[in-house]
C-alpha cells in the first residue's frame, strides 16, 4: 500500500509521517518512507537514522540530467505526467541500491533530493523523479509505503497522486490550513486518484477540535481522526531526537485502523 501525506506548511506532515511510520511497525508492517520534500530536512533525524541517503535524483543522473531528458521529451509534445526518466521498468524495495536507502529496525528510508543553493531552477525534476519511482515501486506483501510530500499543492501538477493508492492531507488549526485541504481534496479526484481524508494535528482542546472537524466536514472532506498538541513531540523536534515508541499515541493507532493496509 502507497499513501501520499500532504498539507500546508507547517501542519505537521513530516511529523504525522513518523508517527504513521510507528504506528505501522507496532501492528507489524514493514515501512518505507519516502522524502520527497524538496525543502525540510528533519524526517531522516525523526525516523531515527543518524543522516539521509543518498538522494534518488542522483541514481538518475542528477538534476541536470533530468532536466535535459525532460526538455527532451517536452520537444516531443510530451507532458510532464507522462513523461519517463527511469531506464528500469519496475523497482523491488528490495533492489534499491544501498547507498540510496536507509534501513533500521524493518524502516526504510529513502529521499527524492533536497533544494541546497541558490538559483537551482524549479523542483519540477524532483517531481517527476518522485511521480515515476512511487510508480515503478515494488512492495512487499507486508510493506507500507509513506510519502511525505512537499508543502501546498504545486505535486498535483506532476501527477505524483496517480502513482501511490490513496492521498491523506494533515489539517492545523486554521483556517487556511482547512481550506487547502478541501483544494487537495478536489485535484485528488480531478487526478483520478483516491482521497481518503485527513488527518487534524496539533490540536489543543476538545471545543478546538469540534470546531474544526466541523467546518472540514461542513466543506464535505472526512476526517480519519485527530492528534492533540504533545508538549513531548514539539521538545525532540526542537532538539533533533528521534520520534520515540511512546509518542506513537493511541490516537494514530486509531486512525491506522480505518486505513486500507
Amino acid at each position: 500500500m502507497k499513501m501520499c501525506i500532504c498539507g500546508k506548511g507547517g501542519s505537521g506532515k513530516s511529523t504525522v509521517v513518523a508517527l504513521l511510520a510507528e504506528a505501522f511497525q507496532r501492528i507489524g508492517k514493514k515501512v518505507i518512507v519516502l522524502d520527497s520534500d524538496e525543502s525540510n530536512a528533519s524526517l531522516f533525524w525523526m525516523l531515527g537514522f543518524d543522516q539521509p541517503p543518498e538522494p534518488l535524483m542522483s541514481l538518475v543522473g542528477g538534476k541536470k540530467s533530468v532536466q535535459q531528458k525532460m526538455l527532451a521529451r517536452f520537444t516531443k509534445g510530451e507532458n510532464e505526467p507522462a513523461m519517463s526518466i527511469w531506464e528500469m521498468e519496475s523497482i523491488p524495495s528490495r533492489s534499491i541500491p544501498s547507498a540510496f536507502v536507509k534501513e533500521k529496525d524493518g524502516r526504510k528510508l529513502v529521499a527524492t533530493g533536497k533544494i541546497h543553493q541558490a538559483l537551482e531552477g524549479c523542483a519540477c525534476p524532483m517531481g517527476v523523479v518522485t511521480r515515476e519511482f512511487l510508480k515503478k515501486l515494488e512492495l512487499a506483501p507486508d510493506e507500507v509505503a509513506l510519502v511525505d510530500m512537499e508543502a501546498g499543492i504545486e505535486h498535483f501538477g506532476r501527477g505524483v497522486e496517480a502513482s501511490v493508492d490513496f492521498v491523506l492531507c494533515v489539517v492545523e488549526p486554521s483556517l487556511e490550513s482547512i481550506s487547502l485541504a478541501a483544494k487537495v481534496m478536489d485535484l485528488t479526484m480531478l487526478a483520478g486518484a483516491s482521497f481518503k481524508g485527513v488527518i487534524v494535528n496539533k490540536i489543543t482542546s476538545t471545543d478546538q477540535e469540534s470546531l474544526v472537524t466541523g467546518k472540514l466536514k461542513a466543506l464535505g472532506v472526512p476526517v480519519m481522526g485527530a492528534i492533540e498538541f504533545q508538549d513531548d513531540i514539539q521538545k525532540v523536534c526542537l532538539e533533533g531526537r528521534p520520534l520515540e515508541d511512546q509518542m506513537a499515541s493511541a490516537q494514530m493507532e486509531n486512525i491506522i485502523r480505518v486505513l486500507p493496509t
